[in-house]
């Protein structure tokens, strides 16, 4: 059996194979387009390529593919083998450089917001160096950014290497102002939580609305959730072991840092989190670990729940995103150090981050809205749909001494005494934790809670470096031509407190009095849903930042604005459709046959004695009757709703229709349909109920 050492990155062209299989001219060359984004040389390209190919052949490789993550929100990948025909009738294995840099997958077959037309197919694919190519089902996947003829970013992979870019653009001018000249660059680092569910297979089959949208539309309550708190942290079944020892093997092998596991809150529901890297290869990581997940968990009779909310009454599933920012020396420009209020640096970009989350609250509400996620926030497992940041009592502490002018009296931190002499003492951290904050500060790094389980990670993480880089170029640009630096520095830290205070709360985000505060007191945004928020994307502060900074151009921005909301219109819509068809097809039905039994069983009885009273058959057969009915006028209801909604002049005024019509229909047949469940005999309900899916996995 191999060591973990040994299967960590055996399926990766990382740099240890780099090493080895490159001669030093070539490696060096390709280490300076990675690290400091030199322009890569046509020679190296075709050294890297036979290189590249060589070591995917010895390790079983036949193809190769440009992966790429277009606005799918999922991975795209056309498969090539390396053959190339040999004079005397047989092949050749052949892989070049120009194939490496670029392919020209079909570019109007994905979701492009108007970008290309059906008659417009060319795109390319360019390969990111900075993201090492691997192996996956005897075919190399080289990461690549996808574009459009006319060089419109039809991904997601483009803008977030921009807004790296833009970040350590800015970042590298403040380092430069604190005297800090040995730092080539500023990366952003992420560790994305991913949270998901797993389910019998055999039954998850059984459930349309699980095969079609990804969550059960009906479901009566079981008679056991999570109210007793025993699967958070519980022990692992084996059969959950199981997926989880294979999974973890499959994601070390392509190199992905894979370090907790553990039970969720909800029956059903767990976690993996991995260790920090590079944002954009932390999302390539992320991308293959969801469908990875649900590989594994196919072979293990399984399916994988990615859905933000599969089941309603229990908790749904997050990713939390944690941001950091640290220089190529390895320094955290978000650790506080032992002395925070003496270290001006991190007050300096810990003020940038909190300035560019008021500033643009919108936007990182805007990047993690979509049609499932709008069911879990606000929710008990997540933040409220409300933009705030945790900085903890010590930070706030420091903040307020800051803006007062006065001096910060610290504390030494106090030593945890748990009354038992053999346990031992460990240092109490100067700040709780808050999992109902949306941006909490934990220590080094900043924990973004709103993600749904099944976005991408680029989106929030575009959203956010962007902003983080405004507000470093409004300090730069301040700070490169003062004459007193320490003083001005220290103004301009005391105004950003002053000004964007209001985004800073500690308290508990699920509190009404909270909403009520932060809205009506504090002006902060609250777009509660997907139909709200996205539209806002296109207000001009947003759409100049995003252009000021190179992300995006004014039609890549309208075009992501155009699919968000076409994206959300079509999940409602398959949601409804599936609900129409699972109520007409199969529930009505079921309850009909039950009633047809209860009726023979009341006839039976009466043909024995007519004085026998029936009670609990006429009871039922009185309840399932008016239910039936009401089912059949809510399902009607709903067909009509949808037509109503293909009327709309627009995509924003779609989107409002379905969110005001749709969603209360839809809410309406299902209560009808689970209060019907609750009392129909379980043999004639059509599918596995939430107590079978939720409970069914040892």
């Amino acid at each position: 059996m191999s060591t973990v050492t040994e299967v960590f990155g055996s399926k990766v062209f990382d740099d240890r194979v780099m090493k080895a299989t490159l001669s030093a001219k070539v490696y060096n060359s390709l280490k300076k387009t990675i690290d400091e984004g030199a322009d890569l040389d046509i020679n190296v390209a075709n050294a890297v390529a036979t290189a590249m190919k060589d070591w995917a052949v010895s390790n079983g490789a036949t193809h190769y593919t440009h992966w790429f993550q277009p606005l799918t929100g999922v991975t795209a990948e056309k498969h090539d083998s390396f053959i190339s025909p040999s004079p005397d009738g047989g092949v050749i294995m052949e892989f070049s450089g120009k194939e490496l840099i670029k392919g020209e997958p079909d570019a109007s077959s994905f979701p492009s917001g108007g970008l290309r037309a059906t008659f417009e197919a060319r795109g390319y694919t360019a390969w990111d160096p900075t993201s090492y190519a691997f192996i996956k089902d005897k075919t190399l996947c080289i990461p690549t950014a996808f574009c459009s003829y006319g060089g419109h970013a039809l991904d997601k992979k483009t803008p977030l290497l921009r807004s790296m870019q833009a970040l350590n653009k800015q970042a590298m001018r403040i380092i430069r102002l604190f005297g800090d000249d040995t730092v080539k660059c500023v990366r952003c680092s992420v560790g994305p939580e991913q949270e998901y569910f797993l389910v019998d297979a055999e039954m998850y089959a059984k459930r349309p609305d699980l095969v079609y949208t990804g969550r059960t539309l009906f479901g009566a309550k079981s008679p056991k959730g999570q109210e007793m708190d025993d699967h958070y942290f519980g022990v692992i079944k084996p059969r959950v072991q199981a997926f989880m020892d294979d999974l973890n093997e499959e994601l070390w092998s392509l190199g992905i840092l894979a370090k907790t596991e553990h039970n969720e809150v909800a029956p059903a529901q767990h976690e993996l989190a991995p260790i920090f890297t590079t944002t954009n290869v932390s999302t390539d990581h992320n991308q293959l670990t969801m469908e990875i997940m649900k590989k594994v968990a196919s072979r293990h009779g399984l399916v994988c729940l990615l859905h933000e909310k599969p089941f309603a009454g229990v908790n749904g599933s997050g990713k939390h995103n944690n941001w950091s920012i640290c220089t190529d020396s390895g320094v955290n420009l978000l650790s506080p150090g032992k002395t925070p209020y003496e270290n001006a640096q991190f007050l300096l970009f810990l003020c940038a981050v909190i300035k560019a989350v008021d500033d643009y609250q919108d936007l990182l509400r805007i990047s993690v809205a979509t049609a499932g996620n709008d069911h879990r926030l606000g929710a008990n497992e997540a933040p409220p749909a409300v933009v705030s940041i945790f900085l903890g009592d010590e930070l706030e502490a420091i903040m307020e001494a800051i803006e007062k002018d006065e001096p910060y009296n610290a504390t030494d931190k106090q030593v945890m005494k748990l009354g038992v002499h053999v346990l031992p003492k460990f240092t109490k951290d100067t700040t709780d934790r808050n999992r109902t904050s949306p941006f909490a500060f934990t220590g080094n790094k900043f924990e973004f809670r709103m993600l749904g389980s099944s976005d991408s990670i680029a989106c929030a993480n575009i959203m956010l470096n962007t902003a983080v880089a405004e507000s470093l170029k409004i300090y730069a640009d301040r700070l490169e031509n003062v004459e007193d630096f320490e003083t001005a520095l220290h103004e301009m830290i005391r105004k950003t407190i002053k000004d964007h205070k209001r985004i800073i709360f500690n308290g508990n985000g699920y509190d009404d009095s909270w909403i009520e505060e932060a809205t009506a007191v504090r002006g902060l945004c609250n777009y509660k849903t997907t139909a709200d928020a996205i539209p806002h994307l296109l207000d001009k502060k947003n759409t100049d930042l995003l252009i000021n900074h190179k992300i995006y151009t004014l039609e890549e921005v309208t075009s992501r604005h155009d699919i968000c909301l076409e994206n959300y219109c079509k999940t409602v819509k398959i949601e409804a459709n599936t609900m129409v068809s699972m109520a007409r097809g199969d529930i009505a039905p079921a309850i009909a046959a039950y009633l047809k039994e209860l009726a023979k069983t009341t006839s039976l009885k009466k043909s024995i004695c007519d004085e026998i009273p029936c009670k609990y058959e006429v009871g039922v057969i009185k309840k399932l009757s008016a239910l039936l009915d009401d089912i059949a006028d809510k399902t009607d209801a709903l067909e009509a709703a949808i037509a109503k909604t293909e009327e709309c002049a627009d995509m924003v005024a779609e989107a409002q229709a379905v969110k005001e019509m749709l969603l209360n229909e839809m809410a309406d047949l299902r209560k009808a349909c689970d209060d019907a469940e609750a009392v129909t005999a379980k043999k004639y309900w059509p599918y596995p109920s939430y107590g079978d899916l939720l409970f069914s996995v040892k």
